[in-house]
């Protein structure tokens, strides 16, 4: 009898044991943390609100860890809503909560952004001659995070050329997009301009577009340079003499067989006088 006792006893302390190494916590299952929602956006110095809570029925402890000021605006047994304020750059933050001895946690970012409020477009030089080179720049003042912002440069319809920008780009600073260009003629009919777009769809936000102020090219035609315009002078010189000289060789020949012409009518007419004065008398 005291044999199958201490049997039985050594096969309960192992099945308890078993039971302890297996699933601890006294048998409570997994339980998860959630985030509502997990990718926020934000202005500078903004506030949001933010949702934590757990699958675990009877949470021991749970709340929201940052730094930053943060409010309580309701609250349930498995649930805590929060209202996190004076939010001045990307931050992440974590909810936590504990469920017999146990703790889980998730993680969500908050980014702060400023959209594009003013695109500036310049044209350098404003006047340009055909076939010569020009600057276009775009300038976005205090705009971030720079690694959602995109510029696009545009000739009319056209696209000439499109910016981004790295993670590694200072945060609130002003953005610059530059291209060089040839004038055509036909660029004093299209208008040059500057598109800014925010893209924060990623991040849980919206897009942001903003537009510059469209500038025209004066365009003119290329004045000669000044050898040009030294070998257009020498052949008009060349060519002015050759027609006056070819004029004076007509005017010289035609003067020349006038006089020879004259004089050899005032013979003819000598000749012919004796016949005339004898005519008469016969």
């Amino acid at each position: 009898m005291f044999s199958f006792g201490c049997g039985t006893l050594t096969l309960s302390l192992t099945l308890a044991l078993f039971a302890l190494v297996c699933c601890p916590g006294s048998g409570e299952k997994a339980f998860k943390v959630y985030v509502r929602p997990k990718q926020l956006t934000v202005k500078p110095k903004g506030s949001l609100e933010v949702n934590c809570s757990t699958t675990c029925t009877q949470p021991e402890i749970g709340g929201l860890e940052t730094p930053l000021n943060k409010t309580v605006l309701a609250e349930q047994t498995q649930w805590k809503h929060y209202l996190i304020s004076d939010i001045s750059q990307d931050t992440a933050f974590h909810c936590h909560f504990t469920c017999s001895g146990e703790q889980a946690s998730a993680s969500f970012n908050v980014s702060v952004y400023q959209p594009p409020t003013q695109v500036i477009l310049t044209l350098q030089p404003t006047w340009v001659a055909v076939g010569k080179s020009f600057t276009i720049e775009c300038r976005v003042p205090a705009v971030e995070p720079l690694d959602s912002l995109t510029l696009f440069l545009f000739r009319g319809n056209e696209t000439l050329h499109s910016q981004t920008f790295g993670k590694g780009a200072p945060a609130m600073q002003e953005a610059t997009a530059t291209f060089n260009s040839t004038a055509h003629r036909e660029d004093r009919h299209r208008n040059f301009s500057c598109l800014a777009v925010l893209d924060l769809l990623s991040r849980g936000g919206d897009t942001f577009h903003k537009h510059s102020e469209p500038q025209m090219l004066k365009i003119y035609e290329p004045a000669p340079d000044s050898q040009t315009v030294i070998i257009i002078a020498v052949v008009s010189v060349l060519l002015a003499l050759f027609v006056t000289s070819v004029l004076f060789c007509f005017i010289f020949s035609q003067h020349w067989r006038q006089r020879r012409t004259g004089t050899y009518r005032v013979r003819a007419a000598w000749r012919r006088l004796p016949q005339a004065f004898w005519a008469p008398q016969a």
